[in-house]
């Protein structure tokens, strides 16, 4: 597309004001954070948390207003997708039990867990809990919020809101929530809301055919398969599971269980812990953190991390096959901004719900914070090394919006747009190569994003 006449001269003195009320300018260089923040521990299955604060976020340079919104959103959170490792579990201390070997606190671990696994059947393995529908009900009441006459000109227009999702039940939950959310906040919407459509070329492209190198990577690359190897068989593993076992089990039968028997039983004891804030509407009693000391918890994320990073995030320097695929949901994204920029689009909003496999490599495609930095040769992906977490990255619900202001110029003027940029409902930089209408500005010239987001 060519590029139109820069924005920045004509823009820059109305944003002055607006830069007072934001929290923060665009983010400089990335710094590892810090080893863990509370819901850290729980890596990709962290419950969604909003990072925007209501109140705060800049306005639009003067004369721009809302005029389409998209976004691309993980499914909210959800029943595990089965009950491997809660019968593994159950295998091991109804064992122990018979023997009199468990510990004081290790007998009390049986019910929690087959409470656990009996809210997560009763959802449905996989499926979307009460709190994931929450998680997306409230964020589509905030968006509203936000954007207050847009949405009043969507009803007032009669413009579809499209409905996307990867044809996945929590996916196609999600999205049911979502805009049941926005209908509750504005009933005019409620006619305009279009049934959810499947595409899983945009939307689970993880899976699809053309994808196949990915999917070879991920089943057997020597790279992927020597580094994972190697964080697992840190000793920190062994002595984590170890602590673990001690816990729960006492030293007669702990003795009986091979090394490799004790890191699988604290692996998915983790597993069932990180798992169980999903379900806290379903489970509102269990708790599985007095059996697993916060330290352990740490270990156990970073490995889940670790996978997470080379499967899906930056992965290895120099390689693109984790992320180069999300190009089809960058470009999705630019192409609908563009057409509603050139009257081409009657549509107010498009709505789009996907998962981690999804949300992960966009963020890295885009360089979004904490996805910027793959792991350099011979230096593995540590929490001391990299910002990359997953429980920041991709939480249940995490949600990438994309909101499309335009003017009313003189006469004889273009109509200029402008973009913002929202990453869990935190106002976002794009990568540096992109350069915002001001300096510190969150907002952007829609032909400069199609310039620098420019890929493959």
């Amino acid at each position: 597309m060519k590029r139109t006449t820069s924005l920045s001269a004509a823009v820059a003195v109305s944003l002055a004001a607006s830069l007072l009320l934001t929290t923060g300018t665009a983010s400089a260089k990335e710094k590892p954070a810090p080893s863990h923040s509370g819901r850290d521990l729980y890596g990709t299955k962290a419950p969604y948390t909003p990072q925007g604060k209501p109140g705060r976020y800049q306005r639009a340079p003067k004369g721009f207003v809302p005029v389409f919104t998209e976004n691309v959103a993980r499914h909210g959170s959800r029943a595990m997708t089965d009950s491997g490792d809660g019968d593994a579990m159950l295998a091991v201390l109804g064992k122990a039990k018979n023997q009199g070997a468990l510990t004081h606190l290790g007998a009390k671990l049986d019910q929690q867990v087959r409470s656990l696994l009996a809210a997560a059947s009763a959802v449905g393995y996989g499926n979307l809990s009460a709190r994931g529908a929450e998680e997306h009900r409230q964020t589509a009441l905030r968006m509203e919020q936000r954007l207050p006459s847009l949405f009043a000109s969507i009803a007032d227009r009669h413009e579809p809101i499209v409905v996307e999702t990867s044809g996945v039940p929590r996916a196609v939950a999600s999205a049911d929530a979502f805009t049941g959310g926005l209908a509750s906040g504005e009933p005019a919407l409620t006619g305009l809301i279009q049934a959810p459509v499947t595409d899983k070329n945009l939307l689970y492209f993880h899976k699809q055919p053309q994808n196949a190198d990915y999917q070879a990577y991920v089943k057997g690359d020597p790279a992927l398969t020597a580094v994972l190897a190697g964080i697992d068989a840190d000793p920190r593993t062994t002595e984590a599971a170890h602590r673990v076992v001690a816990r729960l089990l006492k030293d007669n039968y702990a003795a009986t269980l091979s090394g490799k028997d004790q890191v699988s039983f604290a692996r998915s004891l983790y597993q069932l812990y990180s798992a169980a804030p999903d379900l806290a509407v379903e489970a509102p009693d269990v708790d599985l953190t007095p059996f697993l000391a916060r330290r352990d918890a740490q270990w156990f994320a970073y490995l889940d991390d670790a996978e997470e990073f080379y499967q899906k995030g930056p992965a290895f320097s120099g390689r693109t096959i984790t992320y180069e695929m999300a190009g089809v949901l960058l470009d999705d994204l630019l192409a609908q901004a563009r057409a509603k920029a050139a009257g081409t689009s009657g549509t107010g909003a498009v709505l789009r719900f996907t998962h981690a496999e999804e949300i992960e490599p966009l963020a890295a495609l885009m360089g979004l914070p904490g996805s910027t930095e793959p792991a350099e040769a011979g230096q593995p992906y540590t929490y001391g090394n990299n910002p990359w977490r997953g429980a920041e990255v991709s939480p249940m619900a995490a949600n990438i919006q994309w909101d499309l202001f335009a003017n009313t110029p003189p006469e004889g003027r273009p109509t200029a747009y402008l973009v913002r940029m929202l990453y869990d409902e935190k106002e976002t930089a794009f990568k540096p190569s992109c350069k915002p209408v001001a300096k510190g500005s969150y907002f952007y010239e829609l032909d400069e994003l199609q310039h620098c987001l420019a890929h493959g």
